[in-house]
Order: C-alpha cells, then structure tokens, then sequence
C-alpha cells in the first residue's frame, strides 16, 4: 500500500465524513479516520478502515500532529476555522483539502463565516497543495435534518410566514453531489493538478425562491404547501419566544430567520469545469429522501 492510497479523513464520525468514507472505501483507498470520539465512528466503516487515530482539533498541536504523522493526503469536514491548525500539524508536502461554507459571502458576519474566511485566507496564503470547497446549504445526507425540519415545520403551518414572501434565493446541493467534490478534487490532487492551493463553490444546478423550495420538500413529502404570506423579518424574530412553547415545534433561530432574507444564487460553471461534477437536481435529490 502506497501513500497515493491512503487518505486521512478528518471528521470521520459526522455526516459529510461518514458519507466521504464510505465513497472512498468503495474505491479502494485506505481510509484513516481521525476524530474526537471514536465511539463516533460508524460500525461499517471501523470494520473496513484503518485503525482510527483520536484527535481534537482545538487541543495541542503534538497531539495532532501525531495524529497525522505520514498524511499524504488530508481530507477534513470539520469546520474551515481550523485549517490553520491543520496546516500547521501537517507538512509542506502534504494535499489539504476541506470544507468551507458559502457562509463566507453572508452580508452579516458572524462567527461561522468569519471563521471559513480566516481558514481560507490561512490554506491561501500557505502556498500548499490543496482546495476549500464551499457548499451551499447541504441536504439528503445521513441523519441530517434540514429537509425534515422544514417538512416537519410545514405540516403544522396553516400559513407560512416568510421575510419577503420567501422570494430570496436558495441554492441547496445534494450531499452526494458534496462527496462527489471532494472525490474529485483527490483525484485532482492525486494527478498533480493541486500544486497550488485553489477554492471553489459548490451548489446544486440551479437557485430558486425559498418559497418555490419549500414547496418543492411539501410536495416530495406528500402533502400540499400552505399558503405563504409575507411577514416582517423583525416581526418573526420577535414571535420566536411564543413559538418556542408550542409543542413539536422545531426550533429556528433569528440567525435563521435573517439568512432567508439573503439570496444564495452561483454559477455552477467552475465546479463542472473543474471537477467534472454535475449536480443532480432537486427534484430527484428530494424524491431519495421521501420514498
């Protein structure tokens, strides 16, 4: 077994991780596992990788160096903010590549965004041989829940309230089509196309209005969408109390109410070009999820 052949996965144990490791252990690579909590390691892929090496990424910087001591290859869906440590544990030789989030363009900074712009300004500036994607919102992967909170949401509305009527952008992205990415980008790396350190979007084919995408969940899940009727972003937020105390409501957030009224609208062109992946549609993202 050769370096080409082993990738080290940081974040083995969350759902884009998880969803990377088992893509790269179909294609015959030697996957290392690195994370926190190894009780987190799904039991398919523990029975299958190499033994997982325990790092945590916010302690000291032996210790992850030593978790990833011989990484040719490093392949991280934790959170951007800790590419700089990252960098740092590994060497000048080694290909980095990751996540980051279209969080980055928000018009309200916070610390999501602020923290996948320092990552990404950090693996820039390195010189080093890698690539930060940046996902849309990412649904249909396993255990996550956007998609079933909005449906679980819209069954209970005989309404749906929207900042604007629900007419700013969205540009959700399959997590298949995410996996597909990073695969790509490896691939990218293994043909000693990543010499220097590259960032691109990633986003499913096309934007549409939140409205027309809360729809298109209802209909996937099988029950007509409410009406909407446009009501006051500030007017929501200060109704979060009250609906927190109703029951089987799920939960949202004012960062939440305030990011739809933000539109997610890119071009795509780069990512086909790139990466040679073409992202499938909503329409039969959502039907996986459903049926």
């Amino acid at each position: 077994m050769t370096a080409k052949d082993q990738v080290f996965v940081i974040g083995a144990g969350g759902r884009s991780g998880a969803a990377l490791c088992r893509a790269l252990l179909v294609r015959g690579f030697a996957v290392v596992p690195v994370l926190r909590n190894v009780a987190r390691l799904p039991a398919d892929i523990a029975a299958r990788a190499l033994p997982p090496r325990i790092a945590d990424l916010t302690g000291p910087e032996s210790l992850l160096r030593a978790a990833l001591e011989g990484a040719g290859y490093v392949i991280s869906t934790a959170h951007a903010s800790h590419i700089p440590a990252l960098l740092q544990a590994t060497t000048a030789e080694t290909v980095l590549i990751g996540l980051g989030s279209t969080r980055k363009f928000t018009r309200w900074p916070d610390k999501h965004g602020n923290g996948v712009l320092r990552g990404e300004k950090a693996l820039l500036e390195s010189g080093r041989p890698g690539m930060l994607l940046h996902p849309t919102m990412i649904y249909g992967a396993e255990g996550e829940n956007n998609v079933q909170r909005l449906a679980a949401l819209l069954r209970r509305l005989p309404v749906v309230p929207l900042p604007n009527g629900g007419r700013a952008l969205v540009q959700p992205i399959h997590q298949d089509d995410v996996t597909r990415s990073l695969l790509a980008a490896l691939d990218l790396a293994r043909d000693g196309m990543l010499a220097n350190p590259k960032t691109l979007v990633i986003a499913g084919p096309h934007s549409m209005e939140y409205r027309d995408f809360a729809g298109a969940v209802a209909r996937a899940a099988g029950f007509k969408m409410p009406p909407v009727i446009p009501v006051p972003a500030s007017l929501l937020a200060a109704a979060l109390p009250v609906m927190r105390l109703l029951p089987r409501m799920p939960k949202i957030g004012r960062d939440e109410i305030r990011r739809l009224l933000e539109d997610k609208d890119f071009d795509i062109g780069p990512m086909e070009k790139t990466l040679s992946v073409t992202p499938r549609s909503l329409e039969d993202g959502l039907r996986s999820l459903f049926t």
